[in-house]
């Protein structure tokens, strides 16, 4: 038995961190992603290997968090299918690893469908979480609901995402990398420190998230771009209130802003990572890229689809 499956990376809009405590946020899938190959194996463990980081894991390797987040994958697959035999996985990404674009749950989610290609998409995000909280602790769930459904979502955690509407043509933007690794994890329990300390604050900070997402949706399904760059700015002044900016996202943001973004936020959990730039036309998303790069720093484009979209499984299957 083989399998293959696909998974988008992932661009946060607005939401970042209060979308852990029940606040909304609104995210896209991007064309950059994860693909996975399973070939069953007669016996043994388990194999992972992801060949765009040179890395090879045994599932039984308990000292290694990715054959650990795999154990547990397989383990609640498991729970619906005993029989599952042990596969022999292949994994390509094009994500970095700790850039805030989802990699670690578009691996989570590709394994999952290569493994049971047919699985509902609630069963893939479910065993891709068992995966991310190997990794991430108490994640949120936003990952691996746009790594597995792709377009423009709005999420709550512990509801189904919902679809936003992208209306007077496509969102382009343009994603940077501050060239500095980001622990979700240690975010995530950052802001979570605060909080303790701080609640008041800590609340006001996401109240004033909530109204900003609830406001750049109607801002997407109205084709009002200019609006939702204003909103996405504000939501940066808000995350690094709650301490999650850097001097490197600041500047990153200055710059795409300066060449003629219409708004630019981190996207993730921050500390690091990457920085997303709302543009108004491809030319203008080379304008930024070359500001980006003219400062010795890394990027790409891409844009989000009118409606959203599930792109088609890439699975199959044979005996």
């Amino acid at each position: 038995m083989s399998g293959a499956g696909h998974a988008w990376g992932k661009v946060i809009l607005l939401g970042e961190h209060a979308v852990v405590y029940g606040v909304p946020a609104i995210a896209v899938g991007i064309d950059r992603g994860v693909s996975a190959r399973a070939v069953a194996l007669g016996e043994g463990p388990s194999l992972l290997a992801v060949g765009s980081w040179n890395i090879a894991v045994r599932e039984d390797d308990p000292e290694n968090d990715l054959a650990r987040g795999l154990r547990a994958l397989l383990d609640a697959v498991r729970q619906e299918v005993p029989a599952l035999p042990p596969f022999s996985l292949e994994v390509e990404s094009d994500l970095p690893p700790g850039g805030g674009l989802g990699c670690s749950a578009a691996i989570g989610v590709a394994i999952a469908r290569a493994v049971a290609p047919g699985a509902s998409e609630e069963a893939v995000q479910a065993r891709a979480m068992a995966w991310e909280s190997v990794f991430h602790g108490t994640p949120s769930g936003i990952d691996a609901a746009v790594a597995a459904r792709g377009g423009c979502l709005l999420f709550r955690k512990g509801q189904a995402p919902g679809a936003v509407h992208v209306r007077g043509g496509p969102l382009y933007l343009c994603v940077g990398n501050t060239g500095i690794p980001s622990s979700t994890k240690d975010m995530v329990e950052g802001v979570a420190r605060l909080r303790a300390r701080r609640p008041e604050v800590t609340e006001k900070s996401f109240e004033a998230v909530r109204s900003l997402v609830n406001n750049a949706r109607y801002a997407i399904e109205a084709g009002d771009q200019v609006a939702l760059g204003r909103l996405m700015d504000l939501n940066q002044m808000v995350l690094g209130g709650l301490l999650v900016s850097t001097p490197e996202i600041e500047g990153m943001c200055a710059l795409a802003r300066e060449a003629g973004a219409l708004g630019a936020k981190l996207t993730g959990a921050g500390g690091g990572g990457s920085v997303v730039a709302l543009v108004p036309s491809p030319a203008a998303s080379d304008a930024v890229l070359a500001a980006w790069r003219g400062d010795g720093l890394d990027g790409f484009a891409t844009c989000v689809a009118r409606e959203t979209r599930v792109r088609p499984l890439e699975s199959e299957t044979s005996p």
